[in-house]
């Protein structure tokens, strides 16, 4: 229990105030990032500063802080790591920014919201994940799976009148229509490696999990991962960035938002979701989620003077039902493992009670039985 100003913070509290503050920081890179492309900086460029910028920070904590937990490397884990890191982060990150770039911050968050059900789905397939039918845990999963399709469907497929349209902030030019292809952008596409983006993640934690487990440390593999990441990304950088320029920084905004992407939504999002999730569990971390998209509204409303359609938000509301719905599954699914297990206790030490040899009866026959 963290104590300030002599009074004692239960650690729950704590818990809903970091998860808070991580959703309020994730809300602000989908903002920053969107900037950042406005601004005129490379889908490439972007990615390779946030990566180097996340492993300068990660590297000195897991250096020291790992010593003892980290086990020795050998070349087949590192073509593991090497993996993961084109997985979680070049076509993670990769297909991210395009879809941004062709959409919205509040459409990308919304999607975002289908990655634990993208992520059952493929424990499913791979036998990770149990599905029973014949229970409601299950039934509710697969129905979450569904919801969530659906609205990730609407959210590429039908965009649909504008709802609401604030005025642009001061200095801010109003965005450009992309639905259609205008500006050489398609709401369409972008949306499409939006998906691409929420399936690369949902590979990557499922992936990573086998992993951890030979090689539990965390902080360690993530810094592992941001330096190939690095060097993937500078690789497509010499096939598709050609132009110098574009690895200038040209101004204070486009430091800042490198350092938040780097610093703020790499290195320290990291380290509080890693707390949140050894405390208060995966579920817990995960119905968070869509408090994000609506943080992400609002400030991309008031940042960017980004307007609200309604196939968006039709498609949000399925994704966050959907969420929900899993989540509810994975809880009663535990709930239900929890009773068996104490079922199956209570019934061994029954049995163990009553084959257990009673003190009252004698060791030896009776004469008179004899």
């Amino acid at each position: 229990m963290i104590r300030v100003m002599g009074v004692g913070i239960p650690e729950k509290v704590q818990l809903h105030a970091a998860m808070l503050a991580l959703q309020f920081g994730y809300a602000g890179f989908h903002v920053v990032s969107r900037a950042a492309l406005n601004m005129g900086m490379s889908k490439i460029v972007f990615p390779v500063y946030r990566n180097l910028l996340a492993l300068l920070l990660l590297l000195p904590f897991a250096f020291f802080l790992e010593k003892k937990d980290r086990p020795p490397l050998s070349w087949k884990l590192a073509a593991q790591f090497f993996l993961l890191a084109i997985v979680g982060i070049t076509a993670n990150q990769g297909f991210y920014l395009v879809g941004l770039d062709n959409t919205s911050p509040t459409f990308a968050s919304a999607i975002q919201n289908s990655v634990p059900a993208i992520t059952f789905v493929l424990a499913a397939i791979l036998r990770i994940e149990t599905v029973r039918l014949d229970r409601k845990d299950g039934v509710g999963k697969v129905a979450g799976t569904l919801f969530c399709v659906c609205g990730a469907s609407v959210i590429t497929l039908y965009k649909g009148p504008a709802i609401y349209s604030p005025a642009p902030p001061l200095g801010v030019a109003a965005p450009a229509p992309v639905m259609g292809g205008g500006g050489g952008k398609s709401w369409t596409l972008g949306c499409i490696f939006l998906i691409g983006h929420c399936l690369s993640w949902a590979s990557w934690l499922v992936l990573q999990a086998p992993v951890l487990k030979k090689y539990p440390a965390r902080l360690t593999v993530t810094s592992y991962q941001c330096f190939f990441g690095v060097i993937q990304f500078l690789i497509v950088a010499g096939f598709c960035e050609r132009d110098p320029h574009a690895w200038l920084v040209h101004s204070g905004a486009e430091l800042f938002t490198l350092f938040y992407a780097g610093v703020v939504a790499s290195g320290i999002a990291f380290a509080v979701q890693i707390w949140c999730i050894d405390r208060g569990g995966p579920v817990f971390v995960a119905v968070y989620q869509p408090v994000q998209t609506l943080v992400v509204a609002l400030m991309a409303s008031l940042a960017l003077g980004e307007e609200f359609y309604l196939g968006g938000i039709i498609g949000a509301v399925l994704i966050i039902i959907g969420l929900y719905l899993v989540l509810w599954g994975k809880n009663e699914e535990a709930k239900f493992a929890r009773s068996a297990a104490a079922a199956t206790q209570s019934t061994a030490e029954h049995n163990r009670h009553f084959n257990k040899p009673s003190l009252a009866q004698p060791l030896l026959p009776s004469p008179e039985n004899a």
